[in-house]
């Protein structure tokens, strides 16, 4: 049991390494080196293509090469792309250099929640996993809460300094993340899924195949999945683009970083609340999306208190969500494809959040 929590407390850890940094508000470091909010919104649809191409197949490759190994491949990822971001000069090395933060953000976004889950089934101790996601949610506001705080100092300092921070917590995750361990639970038939072909051609398309079978029979995890991502695009976007229409509605850049971390703060509150709410599954979508919808309204206002409560309402919603319908989904899934099947619930957020970037940004641009 105490390696078990050893491998839990490992997981945070690599978490808030992977998400504390001052480069958080980079929407607002965008703008301040004279990028528009179209030229944004094309950026952010550069992440999203990206994924597309690699949310699945980083999902197989967790599956059949080990979960631990994709986390590094992560980190390596992101360290490539703060590189990158370092030496840019120009919008296409700014979209080469999101490109690679995709990358990093697939080959973790499938892997650290199956390896987490299948940890604790090994040690009987799946009900915690609610807690586990809440837990992992509230870092990840408080992480980016904090990198949004320091938006102002960020913007002070330059994105070369920011972006070069942010390469040395990149050194610090791998090295968290080279101390765990891999951690599998098979579930008896279908699980010689796991073992490795010669071509890995054909086990990418087995494994997703596999997959889409397995979401063709449960219509419900499918539709769990594409109300969590339209809720979820609509937060992201809301929230990226409060931090260059903020400044535009007056507020100061000192002020900036402590708005932002508010509304971060709205996030910790949703994902303590649902650990309390045993509320129907519709009735919390109902509810989340016309929070969401509020907080763009909001946005509209012009009034900078407004905007902010606005991007704190979204966080609420979006947090309340995510926790619930990670954790039915993670009941629901397969162990021998769950890295898999959250690579396709993160695949069904950005094909979405590509058909809205860029009308976003040409929609925020002239408001």
């Amino acid at each position: 049991m105490q390696k078990i929590k050893n491998q839990i407390r490992k997981l945070y850890l690599s978490s808030v390494t992977g998400n504390l940094s001052l480069t958080g508000a980079w929407v607002a470091i965008l703008a301040a080196r004279g990028y528009s909010l179209a030229e944004i919104g094309l950026a952010e649809t550069v992440f999203h293509i990206t994924s597309i191409l690699l949310e699945i197949p980083s999902g197989v490759f967790a599956d059949q090469f080990g979960r631990k190994k994709m986390l590094l491949v992560s980190s390596i990822m992101r360290t490539v792309g703060n590189i990158v971001m370092i030496l840019s000069c120009n919008l296409a090395m700014v979209c080469i250099s999101i490109a690679f933060h995709a990358a990093s953000y697939n080959f973790a976004s499938g892997s650290g929640d199956a390896l987490a889950y299948d940890s604790l089934k090994l040690a009987k101790e799946e009900s915690y996993f609610e807690k586990y996601a809440s837990n992992q949610l509230i870092l990840y506001r408080l992480c980016s809460g904090f990198s949004t705080l320091c938006a102002g100092f960020a913007l002070f300092i330059g994105h070369r300094a920011a972006y070069s921070t942010d390469v040395v917590m990149c050194i610090l995750q791998i090295m968290i993340v080279l101390s765990l361990y891999e951690a599998r639970v098979y579930d008896g038939e279908g699980s010689d899924t796991a073992q490795l072909t010669e071509s890995v051609k054909s086990e990418l398309v087995q494994c997703f195949l596999s997959s889409l079978s397995f979401l063709k029979k449960e219509k419900r995890a499918t539709a769990l999945m594409f109300c969590n991502s339209f809720v979820g695009a609509l937060d992201i976007l809301l929230l990226f683009f409060l931090q260059a229409k903020l400044p535009a509605a007056g507020m100061p850049n000192w002020a900036l970083g402590a708005a932002l971390f508010f509304m971060e703060m709205g996030g910790i509150l949703g994902a303590k609340v649902v650990l309390k709410w045993k509320t129907r599954y519709r009735t919390i979508f109902a509810m989340t999306a016309a929070l969401v919808c509020l907080g763009v309204f909001f946005e509209h206002s012009g009034i900078c208190l407004l905007m902010t409560l606005g991007g704190f309402i979204a966080a609420f919603a979006d947090d309340t969500l995510q926790v619930r319908t990670n954790t039915i989904l993670q009941d629901m899934f397969p162990s021998e494809q769950r890295a898999t099947l959250i690579s396709i619930e993160s695949f069904t957020f950005s094909i979405i959040m590509v058909a809205l970037s860029p009308l976003a940004g040409v929609f925020f641009s002239r408001w």
